[in-house]
């Protein structure tokens, strides 16, 4: 079992940290993970197994997240990334490995903005860089049950909000994945203080992905069937970046890291220590 550690951070008196699993013998840099909203340090087990082998593994509880501190009043994802870069810090790798998906996605390409002499490789998942009038008008329902104490109802919008629920699209244990979504949106309206407030900040501000990258290589994945942004939204993002690459995986919708998840931890690993991925056989290929 690699080595696990817990660092606490601080930023502006507001208390979070961050999880590592050390390799003593790394073929790659650090890889630091940063998941959807609401994902704290220890939602990744799937990931964690297949990287550990080839490279320390870092996960994070941001603020907001797991048992770090709620985000300050107003505080919003320029804070949170501001914590990413803590943690960048404090890790003290010259260069990491930096994965995000979904909410994930926007921290990770900010802090690739700002630090690309510090990002060895970028992948970005699941990227949110468009809501629909049908999302927004989701959220707004999302955010009316919470506000009416009702989370149940809160738990079944959240879930059918993030999946694909065409049944003319072949996604493999649909109905499973969308009762650990919605069972996850449940837990999150009971035990997670600011989820009415990430959804109100949700609906007056939308995610930043303006601005390209250049001169860190980067790979922008998705699952075939995502209904948030569609693949061809997040293949033309992928194009604001220069010389990144767009891969989308069969069979799969925005929750393509819980749906194929063996396949994106695989993806990940060939991506990050430069091995060929684009032959793949869990990929489509339009």
């Amino acid at each position: 079992m690699p080595e696990e550690e817990i660092r606490p951070l601080t930023l502006d008196g507001t208390r979070f940290s961050y999880r590592i699993l050390r390799q003593p013998g790394p073929r790659t840099e650090p890889v630091v993970v940063l998941g959807g909203g609401f994902q704290g340090c220890r939602g990744w087990p799937h990931m964690e197994d297949r990287i550990t082998p080839v490279a320390d593994f870092v996960t994070a509880d941001l603020p907001g997240v797991g048992t770090s501190d709620p985000l300050p009043p107003g505080a919003g994802t320029e804070f949170a990334g501001a914590a990413v870069d803590r943690i960048l810090d404090d890790l003290g790798a010259p260069r990491v490995n930096l994965f995000g998906y979904s909410y994930g996605a926007e921290l990770a390409f900010g802090c690739a903005q700002r630090n690309p002499h510090r990002i060895a490789r970028l992948m970005l998942g699941g990227v949110v860089s468009h809501t629909s009038a049908a999302q927004q008008e989701s959220l707004r329902l999302a955010a009316g049950h919470l506000e009416r104490g009702d989370a149940e109802n809160f738990a079944a919008v959240a879930a059918r909000m993030q999946l694909c629920l065409d049944e003319d699209r072949h996604i493999p244990r649909r109905s499973l994945v969308y009762r650990y979504v919605k069972r996850s949106m449940l837990h999150v309206a009971v035990h997670v203080p600011d989820v009415l407030a990430y959804l109100q900040r949700s609906l007056i501000s939308s995610p930043s992905f303006d601005g390209g990258l250049a001169g860190v290589p980067a790979l922008v994945f998705t699952g075939e069937h995502d209904s948030i942004t569609t693949p061809d939204r997040q293949r033309a993002f992928a194009a604001t970046i220069r010389g990144s690459r767009f891969a989308a995986v069969r069979d799969a919708d925005h929750w393509v890291v819980l749906e194929r998840a063996a396949d994106v931890a695989d993806l990940t690993v060939r991506f990050f220590t430069d091995r060929p991925w684009d032959a793949a056989p869990y990929l489509a290929h339009s």
